[in-house]
This record gives structure tokens, sequence and C-alpha cells, in this order.
């Protein structure tokens, strides 16, 4: 039922979400959710009473409620009451949750806490970075978005208290992300209700004058439901069907009012303002019950559509027509079986895992899979507004279903093309598509797909994106990918560019780059020109950001300065200079032994290469055929499965030496990420005697390991920490 004008409602009460969660759930969830409410009393007490009076812990308990309506597991409905709990608190609070209800919820409330609220109209830079938040939450447990679902549709339920400047905000936050959000997730209850309301507030004066035209003709509308709902009846019993139900209801306000600007027509010309539902038991009655209604009333061929056998991506499944009825009206209908209904009312809530506790079935996981490569094909869109709007563009309704020759239905936007469905399969399909087969009929790249097109798409190794696709795709997905490639290649010239402009200014100055460099000077100098990194000045340089003069008058400075110093060792170009991709260093002979062997003088000692031990680890020594006493840390593997009887005990000794370490690194793959770890390693005066990277084809993910020579522990840690700083590192460890 619609909340839009029914008036202040009573805060709903505990007893209330327990009643409804006693109907799925164990006694024992009911006790733990009592357990909550109290907790939540306690946290919550100090906070300000609702714009509406209402103390707030009003607004937490109408959440839970959303969710105990929507039979969610117990983690998610407490999490609806928590939802709030740790903003404000110290980290210890989060612990706290866990031990009292359990990771599942401190997790959900944790991922709901880390998104603000979101403005669509102001202030791009930092609602680009909520979105993101809300979007990365949300691929990682869809329980997340549920629980946002809720908590937004409660404050659109009240938010008639709040000033007019707020309800615009929030009815354009509605309308632009979280309608569109439940749409995707086939939750179409949230999603009428949140439209309807986001309509009454964005539009007051065409609200209030469609409800009226509305509600003067109840009467006529419900006496043409109960006309048909007695012919159908009539029909199918007639056709040996006897357990179904019918339902006739009027379709939400927002629905019309877009049909009627869409359409440019007046509320008299809107026929179908009542939607037929018909729930059978099985798949068999639904195409029987197709047949009957086509039978009885003239079908709209345009107007029909069978998403059983072609389900959309959120699992919604059910027959559509639209027929001329007995009095020369449309009426829609639509029939499904039960399980169907359960799975369009509800969505993913419908076929949620967690309500058995158990884990996520790979059926269920497709359900928000779009969520997943919306994450992925967003992570290099750095402009606020060009990402914002990409997302709106994503949420849109699809319109178009395509098959791949394999039968894998793939959801796109009315009007995309052959390149919309390459880039939907993967970025190298889409980058290499020369063309396609559509039905077997081999087709041009600008062909628009149409619903049911089997798409095999034709690829070349020679073949890539170019500035003219743009205006061919509709997917942000496939934009994006685009605009990625054509981005890199600018870049790749950019970099050849400012490299031969760089090394022309280096010989006229008379400058050697690599003595620069050691010199530590390279910094000021890409201080002075705003720059992160040689690559970053050199890709400036490049594309002109940088001028050439200014190049010459920094590198003038330099030439003076060089003067007074010793002369310049042998030339060296920029493409020679290994800091430019990975400065590897041969590894240099340690100059004296900085390990002493008890009771042993005058015996070769070597470092394992096998753990790397420094100052400060606790070592072991081990007595090797002809090579002297290995050094190991005490925990390490090799030396634990050693022989016992060769071990000699060992004790580091003062001395300035380098030590090698092994640093292992985990990151999101990006163009010039090894250069930013490099510069970060160099930069801290420690050399790189090897480096190896590992990426996968599947896996956004990279891995890269180093051996570096540090002087410390100490040392190796601010090198660790200056690692993680850098943008898409995710760890950095010491191996």
């Amino acid at each position: 039922m619609s909340l839009l004008t029914t008036p202040h409602q009573p805060m709903p009460q505990i007893d209330e979400i327990i009643a409804l969660t006693a109907q799925y759930m164990p006694e024992k969830s009911c006790a733990l959710l009592r357990k909550a409410h109290d907790y939540a009393a306690v946290i919550y007490e100090k906070h300000p009473k609702r714009m509406s009076g209402d103390p707030y812990l009003s607004h937490p308990v109408a959440v839970a409620k959303i969710l105990a309506s929507m039979r969610l597991d117990i983690h998610t409905v407490i999490a609806g009451l928590l939802h709030k709990g740790l903003r404000g608190r110290p980290k210890s609070a989060e612990i706290e949750m866990a031990e009292l209800f359990g990771e599942d919820v401190a997790s959900i409330v944790s991922g709901a806490t880390k998104i603000n609220d979101i403005q669509f109209m102001s202030r791009l830079d930092y609602k680009a970075e909520n979105v993101k938040k809300m979007l990365l939450a949300m691929s990682t447990d869809i329980r997340v978005l549920l629980v946002k679902l809720a908590d937004h549709l409660h404050d659109m339920q009240t938010v008639s208290f709040v000033d007019p400047a707020r309800q615009r905000e929030l009815a354009q936050d509605t309308r632009d992300l979280y309608a569109p959000l439940a749409s995707r997730l086939g939750i179409d209850w949230i999603k009428r209700e949140l439209e309807d309301l986001a309509f009454q507030y964005l539009n007051p004066e065409a609200f209030a004058a469609l409800s009226s035209q509305i509600e003067m003709s109840l009467q006529d509308r419900q006496n043409f439901v109960d006309e048909i709902k007695q012919i159908l009846e009539a029909k199918l019993h007639e056709a040996g069907l006897q357990d179904f139900i019918i339902f006739g209801r009027p379709k939400h306000l927002y629905s019309i009012y877009r049909k009627l600007i869409t359409q440019n027509i007046s509320i008299d010309k809107v026929y179908d303002k009542v939607a037929f539902r018909v729930i059978v038991q099985t798949i068999g009655e639904c195409y029987e019950v197709m047949g009957i209604v086509h039978a009885l009333w003239k079908p709209i061929a345009s107007r029909f559509k069978d998403f059983i056998s072609t389900p959309k991506a959120n699992l919604y499944q059910s027959l559509h027509t639209s027929v001329v009825g007995p009095h020369g009206d449309f009426m829609e209908v639509q029939i499904r079986t039960k399980d169907m209904d359960e799975v369009a009312n509800d969505g993913i809530a419908a076929h949620w895992a967690y309500k058995e506790g158990s884990a996520i079935s790979q059926k269920d996981a497709r359900l928000f899979h779009w969520l997943k490569q919306l994450v992925q094909s967003l992570q290099e869109v750095d402009d606020s507004r060009e990402f914002l709007d990409a997302v709106k563009t994503e949420l849109d309704h699809a319109e178009v279903y395509a098959l791949t020759p394999n039968g894998d239905v793939k959801e796109l936007p009315s009007g995309s093309t052959p390149l919309d469905f390459a880039y939907s399969i993967h970025t190298q399909v889409g980058n290499r598509c020369t063309g396609a087969k559509v039905n077997g009929r081999i087709v041009p790249l600008k062909h628009e797909i149409q619903n049911g097109d089997v798409i095999e798409i034709i690829t070349s190794p020679s073949q890539h994106p170019n500035q003219g696709w743009l205006s061919l795709v509709k997917t942000s997905r496939a934009k994006n990918r685009i605009r990625h490639w054509l981005l890199q290649e600018e870049q790749e010239r950019f970099l050849e560019i400012g490299r031969e402009i760089c090394e022309r200014e280096l010989k006229r100055h008379n400058l050697n780059l690599k003595r620069i460099i050691k010199s530590g000077e390279v910094r000021e100098i890409l201080k002075k020109l705003g720059c992160n990194s040689l690559e970053d000045l050199l890709r400036k340089t490049g594309s002109g950001k940088i001028t050439i003069q200014t190049l010459g008058e920094i590198l003038t400075a330099f030439e003076i300065k060089d003067e007074r110093q010793k002369p310049p060792e042998e030339p060296i170009s920029i493409e020679q200079e290994p800091l430019l991709t990975s400065r590897i260093v041969k590894a240099r002979k340690s100059s004296q032994s900085i390990v002493k062997i008890d009771g042993i003088d005058n015996v070769l000692v070597k470092i394992s290469n096998c753990c790397l031990p420094m100052p400060g680890d606790a070592i072991g020594g081990f007595i090797t055929a002809g090579r002297g006493v290995s050094v190991h840390k005490a925990e390490c593997r090799n030396f634990l499965d050693s022989d016992p009887n060769r071990r000699v005990s060992v004790r580091w000794t003062t001395s300035n030496s380098s030590h090698k370490a092994k640093i292992q690194i985990l990151a999101q793959n990006s163009k010039g990420l090894l250069v930013q770890i490099c510069n970060q390693v160099t930069a801290e005066n420690a050399d790189i005697l090897d480096v190896e990277a590992h990426s996968s084809k599947v896996s956004i993910e990279a891995t890269i390991d180093l051996v570096v020579e540090v002087s410390d522990k100490e040392h190796l840690s601010i090198i660790l920490q200056r690692l993680m700083n850098i943008r898409g590192v995710l760890k950095a460890r010491r191996m």
C-alpha cells in the first residue's frame, strides 16, 4: 500500500517486526532481534529527534520492519535496526557489534555507514566519491544495498517534515539512483513507491492534478476491473483451469505521467491505466492462458514479450501482452507462476540465499553480476560529471534482450549495437570487433539490436577502436572502454614526443640525467614542474602542458649549478635510463660479514636467498657442503626442515652494510603502476635488485614481487608505507 498522501503514521514497534519475522524465522532469531532492539535503544538514546518529532529510534525500527516484510535473513533485519549505530562512535564499536550480533551484521552496518548522503545536483566530486563507495560496498555484499533502499524509502515516506529544498534533493536522488537500483534488482514494489514519492516532490502540481483525475475515475476503473475478472475467470474455468488468481490494479502515477509526456497525450487517451495479472501453477498454464486471452481480445503484436523463455538479467519471468478490451480500451495482461510473481515483486529478496544461512548460489550471484561489471567499467572514469552520467545511463531500464550463440542472455538499452554487445562480453572482444552476424546474417557495427537477436561477434587482431565508435555505442561500459583505449594511445604518443624533447633539451644544456637522478636533484626538477614522476614529466611535455620554454628555463638553472660541480659522466639518454621503466640494479657484493658464528672464525657466511634475513630478525645458521654457513630466519621453513646436527648458533654484528629484502605488492592493475612503485622505492634511496610482475586476464588485480636493497628494517618499513600510499595498491608486505 502506498503511503504517499497518508497522514503521519505511528512509530512501528519491535513486536510488529518480531511478528513478521516469526512467520519465517526460528524462535531464537526473534530473541536475537529483541536483544538488538534493546541495544539500539541505548546507542540511539542521545541522537536528536526526527523532524517529525518522533524519537530517533523510530527510523531504524521502520527500516527493520521494511526488511522483515521482505522476509530477509536475521542479519539483514538486525543491520537495519543498527544501520546508523557506528556513526560518530569509536572503531571498537564495530568489534562490539560483531561480538554481540555476528560478523555479518557488523560488516553490513559498516558498509552502510561509509555511504553518506548523495546529492546529484551539487558538489560533483563529493557525490561521485560517495556513489563509488556505495557501488563498491554493494558489489561486495548486496545486503548493504537492501538496507540502503529500506533506509531511503523510509526517509522519503517522512520527507514532508523537512524543508522544500531538502525534499527536492532527496527526490532527485530517488529518481536518479535509488528507484533505478530497486528496478535493476527486481524489487518492483519499492521501485513503484519511490518513483511516485519522487514525482510528488519534483512535480507537485502535475502530481496533484493527475491524482485528482485518477481519483475521479476510481469507481469506473473498479467496475472495469470486476468485468474483466469475471470474463477471464469464466473462460479459464471453461478451459479446465481451477487453481489461479486474477489481480487488476491501477498503474502507479509516475508510469502514467511518463506515458502522458512521452506520447504527448491527455489522461483520457491512456487506455491501459489498469494492469491485469494472472497467477497460475505451471509454465504450461502460462502459455495456455495467453492463448485464451488472445482468443478473447485482439492482441497488439508489438506489445507481446516473452520473459519466460528469455528472463531479464534480474531473473524476472513473465508473459506480457496488450490487447484491445471489450470497450475498445487497451489492456495490459501479465501471466506468470506463483514463484515468478514472488520474484517480480521482491526481486533479489525472493531468491536471497542468506535466508537459509548458506553461501550465495551461482544462480543468485547472477542477480547482481551487473553491479560488479558496473564497478569495473567505471574504475578509471576520473571526471565526476562523466562518472555520474555513466552511472545514471547504466541504471536506465534495459529494453533489448539479445543472446550469444551459446544462449547467454545480454540485457542492453534500446538502440544498442554489436559494439555494445561485444564489450558486454569482454573488453578485448570489443576492441577487436569488426562486425557481427545477427541471426546468421552479417551486419555492420551501426546495426541496432532487436529483442531475441542471436549475435555472433566477428573480430580481427588488427582492429582497434577509433573516435567514431563513441557515436555508435549506447552503454556506458562500451563508451568507457573505447575512451580508455583512445586515452592510452594518446598517452603513449605523448610519452614518445616528450622523450624526444627531453633528450634534445638535456643534450643542449650539457646535462647528464643519471647524475641528476643520483644526486636527488631530479626531485627538485619534478617539484618545480608539478610532476609526480619522470614519466609524468615526459607525458606533460609531449602534450604541451609543459612548454619547451619552461623546461629550458629549469634546465638552464641546473646547467649553471652543474658547471660548479664535477664534470658530468658519460651522457645517458632518456631511453637508456632504467628508472623510466623498472629500475633494476645489479646486486653489490657485501663488503664485510655482518653475522658472527659463535665459537668459529674465518668461515664463509652467506645470507640465504630463500628468506633474506636482516638485522632485527631472529636467525639461525646451517653448515652447507663446501659453501660455508647459510644464514636463515629462525622461522624459515627450509631452516626448520634442515638437519639439526648441522645447525649452528649465529648472531648479528654491528654493521652499516645494506641488506636484501623481498616485497610482495597486490594492486589494481593500471597503466604506469610499475613506474610509480619503482619511483617510490628509489625515492627512499633504495635499489631495486629484481622485479617480477604477474597479472590475470580474468582479474583486475596484479601481483608485483620486488627484491630491494635497504639499510635496515626501519628503512624497509618506510618503503612499505610509501608503497601503500600509491593509489590502487591494496597490500604491500615483506615476504
